[in-house]
């Protein structure tokens, strides 16, 4: 029974990739107690809006569903709309621009966190989030704050 035991517990700790772990450990390394807002990279409907105004837009990659996309869309030229579970592919990859800002926008948020954290653990340095996504953007927008 001991023996069993051991076994067991042993399969369950080898039971993950661990070269992947040690990257994730390393990119993590930097989200403590005082740097944990700054290292998420968000960025607020307000700060979207008024980067636009400006003249200075981020690209937006949108990873919405393609049926999210079409019920609202965003507006703008050189945004991209690449669903979730397409955005790691070579050819999509090749069309975020690494010298210039990415704001990664989704629904609400959750999505466009884990797609920006994966990107910037492949090596994307400028990207961030759209704090609370296209609902928040919707909410912030009236017709005074959009134009």
């Amino acid at each position: 029974l001991i023996l069993i035991s051991a076994a067991v517990a042993s399969t369950a700790a080898q039971a993950y990739d661990e070269g992947l772990a040690k990257r994730y450990e390393q990119f993590f390394g930097a989200f403590n107690e005082q740097h944990t807002a700054k290292a998420l990279q968000l960025m607020t409907p307000e700060q979207l809006v008024e980067a636009i105004k400006k003249g200075d837009p981020p690209v937006l990659l949108d990873v919405r569903t393609v049926q999210e996309q079409s019920m609202i869309g965003l507006p703008g030229n050189g945004n991209l709309h690449i669903p979730m579970n397409e955005v790691f592919r070579s050819e999509n990859l090749d069309k975020i621009p690494t010298g210039k800002q990415v704001v990664v926008v989704c629904q609400t948020g959750p999505r466009a966190m884990a797609i920006a954290l994966a990107l910037r653990a492949v090596g994307f340095d400028k990207v961030a989030v759209l704090k609370g996504g296209m609902v928040a953007l919707a909410t912030y927008l009236d017709p005074k704050t959009a134009f």
